[in-house]
């Protein structure tokens, strides 16, 4: 078995495919999902298939807004932390965090408020990554 890569419970990541090159994430293991944050989401139609755009501002480079798309892979109910259940579009994107890149699964949601626009949850930590609870932000930022 390869050695997994140790993360504190905050870093940042890449979302490279959404255009998205820095974003402080919550390491969450609690989580079965991973969560990104969008102001604003809308649907649409792409060669026939179901597609989502959205818009966030990551809060990285002044207040710089990103606008992005991707096909929609799968739609369902998600239980949040506050035992509140919502339907939520999800996507399948490469993630980049400390240098590692694999294809995750996230889902589309409105976490103004919280202090982290993105929750990486376990499924995309499954066989790679040990979380070192104690620790914070261990690989720095992506590169741009």
């Amino acid at each position: 078995m390869a050695a997994r890569v140790v993360l504190g419970w905050r870093e940042w990541l890449a979302l490279p495919a959404l255009g998205i090159v820095a974003i402080r994430a919550k390491v969450d293991t609690g989580a079965r999902s991973s969560s990104l944050h969008v102001d604003a989401q809308w649907r649409f139609i792409e060669g026939g298939a179901p597609w989502a755009g959205f818009r966030i501002a990551t809060g990285v480079r002044s207040g710089q807004v990103i606008e992005a798309q991707a096909p929609i892979s799968d739609e369902r109910e998600v239980t949040d932390s506050g035992g509140n259940r919502s339907r939520r579009v999800f996507l399948h994107t490469p993630l980049v965090v400390a240098g590692v890149e694999r294809q995750v699964e996230i889902n589309l949601t409105d976490r103004r408020g919280m202090l982290f626009p993105m929750l990486l949850g376990r499924t995309a930590l499954a066989r790679a990554f040990v979380i070192d609870p104690a620790r914070s932000f261990l690989h720095g930022k992506p590169p741009a």
